[in-house]
């Protein structure tokens, strides 16, 4: 992130106009960015809502679909006990 000159002779003498510029540049900067901070935190808000629903969906989906496969399983079974009593008695003479 940093960057560090090792070599000494290539650097500018540092003077008052580089020092205003740099911190001319880092108060735009860090002034841009505070006026933008409020849609990050309205991005979390949004996210943590979404996780909330999205739990809630998920949970009243399984609830609805183990009550399909509840019915399904009484379905079968009621479709299937004439036949089973069809095949547990003996073959007429």
């Amino acid at each position: 992130m940093w960057k560090r000159e090792d070599v000494v002779g290539t650097q500018p003498m540092p003077s008052w106009a580089m020092y205003a510029e740099a911190m001319n540049k880092f108060t735009r900067s860090a002034t841009a960015f505070i006026e933008q901070v409020h849609l990050l935190t309205e991005a979390r808000t949004a996210y943590q809502e979404a996780m909330v629903v999205g739990t809630d969906l998920r949970n009243r989906l399984e609830a609805g679909d183990k009550t399909l496969r509840d019915l399904m399983t009484q379905l079968e079974q009621v479709v299937s006990a004439p036949f089973r009593s069809l095949s547990l008695q003996p073959p007429c003479p």
